[in-house]
């Protein structure tokens, strides 16, 4: 993901486990609106899922933003958080512009939670469309975008920078 400007510029779940067998979702995961508090523990995920994250001021700014809604999710026993999403709502589409979950809660469901939620809020807006973006390599998100009905609408050569690599433009309608 990026920062300032490039706020929508990636969107991508990465999943470096080889584990084989999902684990079993949180029963005690809430999804609840981000506070300025969550700040350095969803900086700390953005910097492990994402080769070039957004910087905590790019989290920062997006409070205050009716255009945006950002979520966390978090383990209501240990008050941990787990992963975040931010959406984007303008009229009537919406964009996934970052979603992420921590290292040790990927294949747990916490993704599909995140994703979920925010498709929940476009549809509450009034949400017509919902797009992202996704790196071609990442499959594991692919994968979970696709199981939510995602479609690839389109691509942008080079757009990822470290690596270098394309995006799949995803489109899902509501």
């Amino acid at each position: 993901m990026g920062g300032g400007a490039r706020a929508g510029a990636h969107t991508a779940m990465t999943d470096t486990h080889s584990r084989s067998t999902p684990a079993v979702p949180p029963r005690h995961l809430i999804i609840r609106g981000a506070r300025r508090d969550d700040i350095e523990d969803v900086a700390a995920i953005e910097r492990r899922a994402f080769s070039d994250p957004w910087s905590a001021n790019s989290f920062r700014a997006l409070f205050g933003n009716p255009l945006v809604h950002f979520a966390v999710a978090e383990d209501m026993i240990t008050g941990k958080l787990l992963g975040y999403v931010v959406a984007w709502f303008v009229v009537d589409e919406a964009e996934i512009a970052n979603l992420a979950v921590s290292d040790d809660s990927r294949r747990a469901g916490v993704g599909a939670r995140l994703l979920d939620h925010a498709l929940d809020i476009a549809r509450e807006r009034r949400g017509k469309v919902v797009f992202l973006e996704v790196r071609e390599s990442n499959t594991a998100a692919r994968g979970l975008y696709a199981s939510r009905g995602f479609e690839v609408a389109g691509r942008r050569a080079k757009y990822y920078r470290k690596p270098i690599e394309d995006a799949l433009v995803l489109r899902r309608g509501l």
